[in-house]
């Protein structure tokens, strides 16, 4: 398969890659938005249970988290199976118009059931966006940077961790969260047009069918690293959906240092996407492994040294670092695993983060409400990474054996 364009210039290709990042920004802001505005969609959206106790109604609020990351898990494999034959510039475009009026219905909601409803159909092209633009990124790199083209993208996200979610945390908590909701709107806005001004046409894959996308699900080594990512990134979810109170009751800092917090934690993030797309494209395995190791270990040093400011910074930092480097990570694994079926493989990564994403802000929230304090979603997490070490060793080990016929065909 050829694409339909010329190759590009560096200078256009940068632009184009740059075009993508801008997406996965605004992505990221939307998804990670909530997480420091939580006290302040609850005391709006949910008076009654503010008046009667402020942490029963954060954790309430959560559910807001919840839908979202649900959202996510249901549109990145639907739209990931019909789009694959299509012209992925042409979905791309259609995937951030979606984003824009999702974005935008859930600023405007007047309810709170209204609002997770609209943040859940706003989050359905997020992993299929993922995806695509994975693929795209992957050809304008070049062979031998795979890992790095997933990072790219990506990077978008992470970046948003450090300057869209922060200032768009600040606005929300001085302006109010829907009015953080449509400035991250306009980000994607501004994401549609610079996708179609510089993007290139790339046609799909015209054998693709939604059968053989489907196909990947018929391999054990796929929903092995599907569960190595929902597991491992839950522990993540549990610390970084209550960032707020952390940092307000436990640290017992004053509101206007969350956003800090969550420049900390962004610029980790950061670093860690670009060790993982840099780690996995010299060995998948080895990356995944090590990872979880230094994650275990940022979460333990979190949980004894939360209650100091520098123990609050420092670890959040490394936490940030260890869980972004597992997200390229598993998803190159994802695609080294997925055969034939690329395009599903590169969404559905997305979809298992954000079961994790669901999963995490759910028991973080479970926690809180039966009184083990806020400090209980980073032990939990630590909790979780054994289960999430174990899956990936399976997964490691099914994929050595020596395995007959194309559907078991794998390396890993």
């Amino acid at each position: 398969m050829t694409d339909l364009a010329p190759p590009l210039s560096p200078a256009r290709t940068r632009l184009a890659l740059l075009a993508l990042a801008l997406g996965g920004f605004g992505i990221g802001s939307t998804e990670f938005v909530a997480m420091g505005l939580l006290p302040q969609i609850a005391q709006d959206l949910l008076p009654d249970a503010w008046a009667h106790a402020q942490d029963d109604a954060i954790a309430q609020g959560g559910v807001m988290i919840a839908a979202y990351a649900l959202g996510v898990v249901v549109g990145a494999p639907t739209i990931a199976v019909f789009a694959a034959r299509l012209p992925r510039r042409t979905i791309l475009l259609g995937l951030t118009v979606a984003f824009t009026i999702g974005t935008i219905a859930s600023a405007l909601a007047p309810t709170f059931a209204l609002v997770v409803m609209f943040r859940f159909i706003a989050a359905l092209p997020h992993g299929a966006y993922f995806g695509i633009a994975a693929l795209v990124a992957a050809r304008l790199m070049g062979p031998g940077k795979r890992g790095q083209g997933v990072a790219l993208v990506l990077s978008g996200l992470t970046i948003a961790n450090v300057v869209g979610v922060p200032l768009i945390t600040a606005l929300g908590q001085n302006a109010g969260w829907r009015a953080a909701y449509l400035v991250v709107a306009a980000i994607f806005a501004a994401a549609v047009v610079a996708i179609r001004l510089t993007v290139p046409i790339q046609p799909g894959d015209p054998e693709a069918t939604p059968r053989r996308e489907l196909g990947a699900f018929r391999r054990p080594a796929v929903w092995l690293a599907l569960l190595t990512g929902s597991i491992g990134f839950a522990g993540f979810f549990a610390v970084y959906s209550y960032v707020a109170p952390l940092t307000t009751e436990v640290t017992g800092l004053p509101a206007a240092i969350v956003p800090w917090a969550l420049v900390t934690l962004g610029v980790g993030m950061t670093v860690g996407n670009i060790i993982g797309g840099w780690a996995a494209d010299r060995g998948v395995l080895r990356a995944l492994f090590l990872s979880f190791g230094v994650f275990a270990l940022m979460l333990v040093g979190l949980a004894l040294t939360a209650q100091h400011p520098a123990g609050l910074f420092g670890f959040l930092f490394g936490v940030g670092v260890a869980a972004s480097a597992l997200s390229p990570t598993i998803q190159t694994r994802l695609m080294d695993v997925a055969g034939d079926s690329q395009t599903l493989a590169a969404a559905v990564n997305h979809s298992a983060l954000n079961i994790g994403n669901a999963l995490g802000a759910f028991l973080g929230g479970a926690v809180i409400a039966a009184g083990w304090g806020y400090l209980a979603p980073t032990w939990l997490g630590l909790v979780l990474c054994a289960p999430g070490i174990l899956i990936a060793a399976t997964g490691a080990w099914i994929t050595s054996r020596p395995v007959r016929g194309a559907a078991g065909a794998v390396t890993a």
